[in-house]
């Protein structure tokens, strides 16, 4: 396989290497708001911006396949139907998949395949790619809690489907030379349902100098989005049923007793109806501020508009939002669930409660808010511990393994076998061959 020049941008002190041409497989990409969906595409993009040559195979967002670039990644999106009616989750339809990938990973001849899920898309990348003999690294982002109320399962079928999905991410998960997860409870998660092979802890990471403390511009940043200059708590997600979005909303009624706050809830989902009655039906409507998707190049000043951040989810393999909140600088609080407690110091940083506690939730939140110095200390905190997230770190490890990883079984590898020459692009049925 020809090499593409040494890579224009490394990490401080790390030497230059080959680029590589890298095919990500995904079944969540932008416009998707999802965290698994914004860590694919600021890696693509990541190793993109360091000279790598990345192709990123996912659903189309609207319905026909096509092939576009974008911000330096190629993409191939695949033909696509929604999950269910009026929903905006769109997945591949699978009818000729596998041999699309085939032609595909044949053209491309890429160093290596990195799958995030195990759904439609990817499980067929990981399967074309070791019958190619390209090695796969496989990211775990999966919890079955994340996907029940997308799937209308009824909570009495939910242990046995999170069991009967599980094994089957357990089978794909083995087929791959490499898994990592982001967090040490994610990857506890996975020995305890039985993964017997190693996984590795790598951060999804977070762009350090994007997400920074910027207290001096609060105000505007409270103007930009519309809120009222008073103490503010943020949110930042989708408002479905696992965020526990209803107990910020309920802890915020005692917390209004004692003090003039309000909460601003970013992001849209499945609950946000029900949330904006519970609000209405208990006095808080006022204060809580809806404010619905926001884009990306803004997403920042929801961080920077807030004095403290806080997120009752019980399904976070790391989340991002509250990488992004640290490091801008804000203290944290957040149920004492799955990864959270990785990032939260009870009293350094933040508080964590117990999931469904809301007086202690309040009274957590009350804490931080009521002294602007011990907030202030916390969200340095926050920043100094979020440090070693920094995304280039993981895009460093990344890299390495793209370069060192080997198939674990022998297999006809295609590399040598397509110049790194650009195929013009064909438009068969949309789909690049």
């Amino acid at each position: 396989m020809t090499a593409l020049p040494p890579s224009p941008q490394t990490s401080p002190g790390r030497p230059a290497g080959p680029a590589l041409r890298i095919l990500i497989g995904t079944d969540t990409y932008p416009p998707d708001v999802n965290g698994a969906a914004y860590f694919t595409h600021r890696l693509a993009v990541g190793l993109a911006e360091r000279g790598h040559d990345v192709h990123v195979v996912c659903a189309s967002a609207d319905g026909p396949p096509h092939v576009e670039r974008a911000e330096g990644v190629t993409l191939h999106r695949l033909r696509s139907s929604r999950v269910v009616p009026h929903s905006p989750m769109r997945v591949a339809v699978p009818l000729g998949v596998d041999g699309h990938l085939s032609r595909l990973i044949t053209r491309l001849a890429p160093h290596a395949v990195h799958s995030q899920s195990h759904f439609t898309i990817s499980r067929a990348v990981i399967r074309r790619a070791r019958a190619a003999g390209v090695p796969v690294v496989l990211t775990n982002h999966f919890m079955p809690e994340n996907l029940f109320a997308h799937a209308h399962i009824p909570p009495r079928l939910q242990a046995v489907s999170a069991r009967l999905a599980w094994r089957d991410m357990m089978r794909v998960g083995l087929q791959a030379d490499h898994v990592t997860t982001p967090t040490e409870r994610a990857a506890r998660l996975l020995r305890e349902q039985g993964f017997a092979r190693p996984v590795e802890v790598l951060s999804c990471g977070i762009d350090l100098e994007r997400f920074r403390p910027r207290g001096q511009e609060r105000a505007a940043a409270r103007v930009r989005l519309g809120l009222p200059e008073r103490d503010t708590i943020v949110f930042v997600g989708r408002l479905d049923e696992e965020k526990r979005i209803d107990e910020l909303i309920r802890a915020l009624r005692e917390v209004l007793r004692h003090r003039d706050v309000q909460l601003a809830l970013v992001g849209t989902g499945q609950r946000e109806k029900e949330l904006r009655a519970l609000a209405q039906e208990i006095g808080v409507a006022g204060r809580v501020h809806f404010l619905g998707f926001v884009p990306d190049e803004e997403l920042p000043l929801a961080y920077v508009a807030a004095d403290l951040f806080a997120i009752g989810g019980i399904a976070e393999l790391q989340s991002i939002a509250t990488l992004e909140a640290m490091s801008t600088g804000l203290p944290v609080v957040a149920a004492d669930a799955m990864a959270l407690p990785h990032l939260v110091r009870p009293g350094r940083n933040g508080h964590l409660y117990p999931p469904g506690d809301v007086a202690t939730l309040a009274r957590h939140l009350l804490d931080v808010l009521e002294s602007p110095s011990r907030r202030a200390e916390m969200g340095a905190a926050s920043r100094e511990i979020v440090l070693q997230h920094d995304q280039r770190r993981s895009l460093d490890r990344f890299e390495e393994l793209y370069a060192r990883i080997r198939p674990r079984r022998s297999g006809t590898s295609p590399h040598g076998a397509a110049p790194l020459t650009r195929v013009p692009r064909r438009r068969d049925n949309g789909m690049a061959a």
